[in-house]
């Protein structure tokens, strides 16, 4: 009695945890005094707007200038969007993020413009007034007139060519020992000139007049308005005024922006019309949606109770998920979007292992409380053997990826941390509470029946046919694709560099001939265009074009097709950022296999375990290649993701099956019966490789079905490498690891 009504108890916490993932997520999507879904930050290929990647023309900037441009920059994105994000990558580089805007020449100029800070009269000579009272203004102070009157009045007495430096400091007054806050401002030698004759004319006005100020400007924005309390002559000055050490630093930083010599360029532009990334965010979640109710209907139907409770465990793994994207802040683009979804799939492989287990104890003739408790105990290796694979995977893409690569590898690194704890602590939970409400027919949970033995090993010959044929077939066409293109894979912009420009008609969408030509006529480039599949949609590609080309063009698809400017996606690398790329794609590669190498020799103290599982995800690496080849899949950033990705994919199946192999090997008496230990081991897990490899398909088909044309991009290599991934875990890893081991054994017997 004591346990059934602990039973109740525990179900009343799971129902009341479910009610409130429900009503939060409802009550946090329609209102806004609720967080939820609808304050996610979303990138801008969801949100749509305009992406920026600007790089300083000095070789060595210091992280003090760094830090300047990051905020000057910062002033200017947030007047065009309050959810405006800019942030440093690498020793010189900045990124711009401007969501939800769709003029893209404003934002470029509004950005681009070099600026300068401004020290002025706040009367000219002749009496007018520069800057008027307004006490709605955080100086209290707003322009009377354009900068160009003011400069052309005579009315600047300095500008950012003659600051040295400004730094906020705080100093205790002699008289009254308070502490002021201000700013030390250090001119050159021609502005400490300039700067004394203009304090010695405001000097000499009464105190408190306007005509004894001195303005601030920058960006047409006045910052302060101090009084000159006299002539200053050594090229040095305190403003004072500012309230708190914060204003101080403030207004010192806007001093340094204005005066900052550093030149930009811009490495890389990306410009999403709104209406595309909203189209991009439904079918994205509606795949989503869908994945999630085929995974849970096929884990009911094969594991009946426990599949039930996987089920529950997934919504509140979702439930979590949502919370740490809000918590953490993160950017979700399209890319982190399939890696949740993909992350469900995955995590359901937890729950599998699991219930795998639980089956097999049942088998033996254990009771159920038993088989639960032995079967969450000996799943717990495997389990986290294989998520840490694919966590080093999501972290070396975190650190090589950049922008939505790091929104795809931060999303699959919660999610694989979170399916963890979901199916370790939270499925286990909900069974416990069925159980003790009486569920304890072995029927609810399912026997395992004794696998037939599987001839892998003595197989090997037509793995190595199969295999050898389509890596072949991978070498043939790189070679083949070099020669008649003269690049073995579509390289796209991330790796070549260059201008595309994805056009959405409403209407007759063009021949590609009639829009090659349009092109040339209207900017002078040569084009190669190609059509979207199932969308009205062409894509021009060109050489790099400057932001006066794209916008001619874009003005011109306007007049001559009615296309909006919302139906236009531009995006432009430059050759500097692709080479970075294709290195870091290799780099990322190789930083990630050499750490599960490490990994896994030091889990399984055994070196044939790691090379065999390292070999066989090469093999993985290799098909999927061939994949791109043979299809021209465009090769870009997430070509980086997708092959991360397929790697911790491949070597988690993997790993479950090592991990039933040591385990046999621990209870081997006969150690020369090598082969059928392997056999044995690979045909006690087949059914769950099997399962999990239809779990993540089902997400993964999804968004090959109902996603967008880049998604698919992703996707599609993603499904070939999930049954890549399944065939190598169960023919090659294992017959890989038995000759390796077999060799080892015959050389210390010699």
């Amino acid at each position: 009695m004591k346990e059934r009504t602990k039973g109740i108890l525990m179900l009343v916490v799971l129902a009341l945890v479910l009610a409130g993932l429900g009503l939060w997520g409802y009550f946090g999507y329609t209102n806004d005094n609720i967080p939820g879904a609808q304050d996610i930050h979303l990138g801008l290929d969801l949100a749509g707007g305009v992406s920026v990647t600007y790089q300083t023309v000095k070789e060595d900037p210091s992280s003090a200038e760094m830090s300047d441009i990051q905020r000057k920059l910062e002033l200017r994105a947030t007047a065009l969007s309050t959810e405006s994000h800019v942030y440093i990558e690498g020793s010189r580089r900045v990124n711009v993020d401007i969501p939800g805007v769709d003029d893209a020449e404003t934002v470029f100029n509004t950005l681009g413009n070099a600026g300068n800070i401004y020290f002025i009269y706040t009367v000219d000579k002749d009496g007018n007034q520069n800057i008027r009272e307004d006490s709605t203004a955080e100086s209290g102070y707003r322009l009377a007139r354009s900068m160009e009157e003011i400069i052309a009045s005579g009315s600047v007495v300095v500008d950012g060519k003659n600051v040295d430096d400004a730094q906020g400091v705080a100093r205790q007054n002699s008289s009254t020992g308070a502490i002021e806050y201000m700013v030390q401002l250090t001119l050159d030698a021609e502005g400490g000139k300039k700067f004394a004759e203009g304090t010695g004319k405001c000097a000499q006005y009464g105190y408190g007049t306007l005509e004894r100020k001195i303005a601030i400007i920058y960006d047409n924005e006045v910052y302060s308005a101090p009084n000159v309390n006299e002539k200053i002559e050594n090229g040095e000055a305190i403003i004072t005024g500012s309230r708190t050490m914060d204003e101080a630093n403030s207004l010192a930083t806007i001093i340094r922006i204005g005066a900052l010599p550093l030149e930009l360029s811009v490495l890389r532009s990306n410009v999403v019309g709104a209406t595309l990334g909203s189209r991009a965010l439904k079918t994205g979640l509606m795949a989503g949606l869908i994945g999630f109710i085929l995974v849970c209907i096929y884990m009911i139907i094969f594991y009946r109770l426990p599949g039930l409770c996987a089920s529950l465990s997934l919504i509140v793994y979702l439930g979590i998920v949502l919370g740490l994207l809000l918590v953490c802040n993160v950017t979700l683009t399209l890319p982190g979007i399939a890696g949740v979804i993909l992350s469900v799939g995955m995590a359901v492989d937890a729950n599998v292992i699991i219930f795998t287990r639980i089956k097999e104890e049942i088998a033996t003739g254990k009771t159920v409380r038993s088989s639960m408790k032995i079967g969450y105990r000996k799943a717990l290796s495997a389990i986290v053997d294989g998520n840490v694979t694919t966590l080093i995977a999501a972290i070396v893409l975190y650190f090589k990826g950049s922008g939505v690569i790091k929104g795809f590898a931060t999303t699959l690194g919660i999610g694989i941390l979170v399916s963890m704890f979901t199916a370790l602590a939270v499925t286990n939970f909900i069974m416990r509470a069925f159980y003790y409400v009486g569920v304890d027919n072995i029927k609810a949970y399912g026997v395992a029946k004794k696998p037939r033995t599987l001839r892998i090993v003595q197989n090997w010959k037509k793995y190595v046919c199969i295999s050898g044929a389509i890596i072949a077939l991978c070498i043939t066409m790189l070679i083949v694709n070099r020669a008649s293109t003269g690049n073995a894979l579509n390289y796209g912009l991330d790796f070549v560099g260059g201008s595309s420009i994805q056009v959405t008609f409403d209407n007759t969408v063009p021949s590609n001939s009639e829009m090659e030509t349009f092109v040339k006529d209207t900017i002078g480039e040569k084009a190669t265009v190609s059509a979207v599949k199932g969308s009205n949609a062409l894509v021009l590609k060109t050489m790099s074009l400057s932001e006066e080309s794209i916008t001619k063009l874009k003005k011109a698809l306007n007049t001559k097709y009615g296309v909006a400017e919302s139906g236009i996606e531009t995006e432009t690398i430059s050759g500097t950022v692709s080479g970075e790329m294709k290195t870091n794609a290799i780099v990322a590669v190789i930083i990630a296999t050499i750490c599960m190498l490490l990994y896994i020799w030091v889990r399984f103290k055994n070196v044939a375990f790691a090379s065999s599982s390292v070999l066989a995800l090469v093999h993985d690496i290799l098909v999927v290649l061939c994949l791109y080849a043979v299809v021209r899949l465009t090769v870009d950033t997430n070509f980086i993701a997708c092959m991360l990705t397929i790697v911790g994919y491949s070597i988690n199946a993997t790993i479950v099956i090592f991990d039933r192999l040591r385990e046999n090997l621990a209870e081997m008496k006969n150690k020369d019966n090598l082969a059928e230990v392997v056999n044995r081991s690979i045909s006690e897990t087949f059914t769950r490789s099997i399962h999990t490899s239809i779990t993540t398909l089902l997400t993964v088909v999804m968004l090959i079905i109902l996603g967008v044309e880049s998604v698919r991009i992703f996707a599609i290599p993603m499904a070939v490498g999930i049954l890549c991934g399944g065939y190598s875990s169960v023919c090659i890893a294992g017959t890989l690891w038995y000759f390796i081991k077999t060799r080892r054994l015959k050389s210390e017997k010699a």
